[in-house]
């Protein structure tokens, strides 16, 4: 079993919803994604899964919160775009682009910054 991860990253702005602190006003990150799949195989060429798939995945994906106010996306109209929550729907959205019978997403890492992260796995 190979493991593999790719770090690549986006800007937006959000609020906290329920939360009473200073988080709950608009404020902005410029968030670093860590994404890690596993590969059981190798191809041909050595590898389990090119990197510039992993990241051109992830970027398409980063591209739609990129520069946005991420409250005001359907996947977080009602939920809090938390660094957890931000995890777990890309873990599931890249999941659905990217799982095979040989590659799998088995955790998402969102920093919000350089000393705060959260991870999402299954």
């Amino acid at each position: 079993m190979y493991k593999l991860t790719i770090r690549t990253s986006f800007a937006a702005a959000h609020c906290l919803i329920h939360y009473q602190g200073d988080c709950e006003n608009l404020h902005g990150h410029n968030w670093r994604v860590d994404v890690t799949v596993t590969a059981q195989e190798l191809d041909k060429a050595g590898l389990g899964v090119d990197f510039k798939i992993l990241k051109g995945e992830t970027n398409a994906l980063l591209k739609s919160l990129d520069h946005k106010y991420l409250n005001e996306l359907p996947p977080f109209l009602e939920l809090s775009p938390s660094s957890e929550n931000i995890a777990c729907y890309l873990y599931h959205e890249l999941g659905q682009k990217l799982n095979n019978n040989n590659i799998k997403v088995v955790e998402i890492t969102v920093w919000e910054s350089d000393a705060a992260s959260a991870t999402y796995y299954e």
